[in-house]
């Protein structure tokens, strides 16, 4: 969090008060959460095979910024991995906003005041059940009739009416009698239907919110970062849930209660494979910063217009979410666009953040043009393909790598038989060790999903909450677990003439080296064994495989005509995804350059290099990386002056769209 001087002016309110007063961390708190976030750093590395930033460049370096954040998909770790990318590629802290309710739970509290985070209450937090039983008016779904019941004493308006085992509620817009009550909007259709009959309920007043906004409002007048999930809980849908008013109104009330703050609104998008599931890949895409325009503060500072400016700003936010957030309106549709990138593509083992682009346009143009004849007869296809892979435990892209040839592929198979062995006897040590962390994890984790599942009206499968808890129980029992392993060590070379202290600290910490590098070993070995399948397949039934490499085929070629008829009508720059000319390794070397020169301009204004020629002939002997860099737009910023936004650049752009931050530096 960069330092402010103790002589800022104090934002204040309409009626000149001053909103609460802004204190700076202490060197010990800053130095805590730097420590915290390496550490959180640490463990999703162990978690997530792959953890990828895309367009961390447009972070902007200082000033107020709102980290927007969506779809909330993996409970507490979306926020960890959040600030740890922010930390790690813009140097700056981000303070999150979090449920008070989520306060209470050990370790999750420690770490959200380490991370100088914001407890918000919620009235659904504080439901409590209330006098008598209510059912729903048969010709009004917004009126509540009440038997036995106290409204006039109990509810309150603004408060929160809702059904026990979290099966609904909703907000009280007025409060007729002590037996009726009318509803700001409905019920949901579950909750209706459970209101035909007389029912329990529960009740809970109107959360003045004051605190909350004056501790945000100070935050960003002083320059800070505040991290925000604007669907509310967690969830595990394939499309966003409807975004709460909350950030619109932070971005604009401090603009307001502190002229001349500047307010930057980033969208981030969190991108995962799996998102449950150990050793999975994450992407995490910020988006272009989103600055507020003056026309849109004035229609806000006006009681009349202020509803439609806070509606504007969100409707602009949720657009900038959609724009870094691969969602779909269900899980049907996400099978047919994964399995239609796959075949587009041919199996090409494209960079991460090209598979997410080309899975956020397949959805676009599977969404626009689903009701097309040819699209509905795909998706048929798909789907029966799909199901010829299941039935044969095959993945898609083996079927095109696998080859029938019995004797060549013989002496594969038992070659990697033998190379999987031996990884497996290199990986066996580290995963026995870690084994009860698995057991523990696995078993509590599940029962946690079974929880929130039963209590949540949004959660599919509630795979939300199955990453964080695995990861906290890691956390917790990990180190405990070693240092039991480090005792034992300990007990048996007890006699020796050895430095106990160093003994103890020697066994904790090859526990610690035989279980990190069991990681990389059993990735390899993961691969490899996912390798055999096709093979043995060649091998016992060759008629099968090449019965799907013949529909595969079919596939493909109908997938690329429908993409390159569709593709022009809806992206005027589609460019028909040249990927042959996207080269991974490419990429890396011009990342690693940027990441030099990042380094040498830092120790520059900090004094350590002087000025010299060496630079510029490195630059120029650096020229051809930074070749295609500038083929994109300048436009840097989405602002709410525009009347179009503009976020379909071209795919093979978006490859090389990181290095726009070259520029960025030479404009500095």
């Amino acid at each position: 969090m960069s330092s402010s001087s103790s002589s800022s002016p104090q934002p204040v309110d309409k009626e000149g008060n001053v909103i609460q007063r802004y204190h700076d961390p202490s060197w010990l708190r800053l130095v805590a959460f730097d420590i915290l976030a390496w550490l959180l750093s640490v463990t999703f590395s162990g978690f997530f095979r792959e953890i990828r930033p895309r367009g961390a460049f447009r972070i902007p370096k200082s000033g107020p910024v709102i980290f927007v954040a969506a779809p909330h998909a993996n409970q507490f770790v979306d926020a960890g991995l959040l600030l740890g990318q922010v930390f790690k590629e813009a140097n700056r802290r981000i303070s999150f906003l979090i449920a008070d309710k989520s306060m209470s739970v050990k370790g999750i509290r420690q770490m959200a005041n380490v991370t100088l985070s914001i407890p918000v209450k919620r009235a659904q937090d504080n439901l409590k059940s209330a006098s008598g039983e209510i059912t729903l008016d048969k010709t009004n779904p917004l009126k509540v009739i009440g038997y036995g019941t106290k409204f006039t004493k109990e509810a309150m308006v603004k408060g929160l009416i809702g059904l026990p085992k979290s099966r609904g509620n909703t907000e009280i817009a007025e409060i007729v009698s002590d037996t009726e009550l009318i509803l700001k909007k409905e019920f949901k259709k579950t909750a209706t239907e459970i209101l035909q009959n007389k029912t329990p309920y529960k009740l809970a007043d109107k959360i003045n919110q004051r605190e909350v906004y004056e501790k945000v409002f100070s935050h960003l007048a002083h320059g800070e970062c505040i991290g925000i999930f604007p669907e509310g809980g967690s969830h595990d849908r394939t499309d966003l849930l409807p975004l709460k008013a909350g950030v619109a109104i932070m971005a604009l009330g401090a603009m307001q209660h502190s002229p001349g703050t500047d307010v930057k609104i980033v969208p981030c998008g969190m991108n995962y494979f799996h998102p449950q599931k150990f050793r999975s890949r994450c992407v995490i895409e910020f988006g272009h910063p989103i600055s507020i325009s003056s026309d849109l503060l004035e229609e806000y500072n006006n009681p009349e217009t202020s509803k439609k400016a806070v509606g504007d700003l969100l409707a602009t936010i949720e657009h900038g979410l959609r724009a870094v957030t691969v969602t779909c309106p269900d899980y049907e549709t996400l099978m047919v666009v994964q399995a239609a990138r796959r075949l587009y593509t041919d199996g090409k083992n494209l960079p991460i953040p090209l598979v997410i682009e080309l899975n956020r346009r397949l959805v676009d143009a599977y969404q626009h043009f689903k009701n097309e004849p040819d699209i509905i007869s795909l998706r048929e296809k798909i789907f029966s393909y799909n199901e010829k892979l299941k039935a044969v435990h095959l993945p898609d892209h083996a079927v095109e790598t696998a080859q029938v040839d019995f004797i060549r592929n013989l002496g594969i198979l038992i070659q990697r038989s033998l190379k999987l062995i031996f990884l497996f006897l290199l990986a066996l040590p580290g995963a026995v060790l870690f084994t009860p962390v698995f057991i523990i994890g696995k078993l509590y984790s599940k029962k946690v999903q079974r929880e929130a599942l039963a209590s949540s009206l949004v959660k599919v499968r509630a795979n939300d909450v199955v990453a964080t808890w695995k990861i906290l129980i890691a956390m917790g029992v990990a180190p405990v677990l070693y240092i039991f392993y480090s005792c034992v060590g300990l007990y048996w070379f007890w006699d020796t003439s050895y430095n106990k202290l160093l003994l103890f600290f020697a066994f904790y910490m090859a526990g610690v080296t035989v279980t990190w590098s069991a990681l990389a070993f059993g990735d390899t070995g993961v691969d490899l064994y996912k390798s055999l399948k096709p093979i043995y397949l060649t091998l016992v039934s060759p008629d099968t495989l090449q019965d799907l490499r013949s529909t595969r085929d079919e596939l493909k070629k109908e997938i690329v005509e429908i993409v390159n008829k569709y593709g022009p009508q809806l992206y005027p720059d589609f460019d028909h995804m040249k990927q042959n000319g996207i080269d991974e390794a490419m990429e890396d070397k011009k990342t690693e350059e940027m990441r030099r020169r990042r380094r040498e301009r830092r120790r520059r204004r900090q004094g350590k290099v002087e000025e010299d020629d060496t630079s510029d002939a490195e630059s120029i002997s650096n020229a051809s990386i930074f070749a295609s860099s500038d083929a994109e737009s300048d436009t840097s910023e989405t602002s709410l002056e525009s009347p179009s936004i503009e976020y379909a650049s071209g795919v093979s752009h978006k490859v090389v769209d990181a290095l726009r931050e070259r520029r960025t530096y030479d404009d500095e």
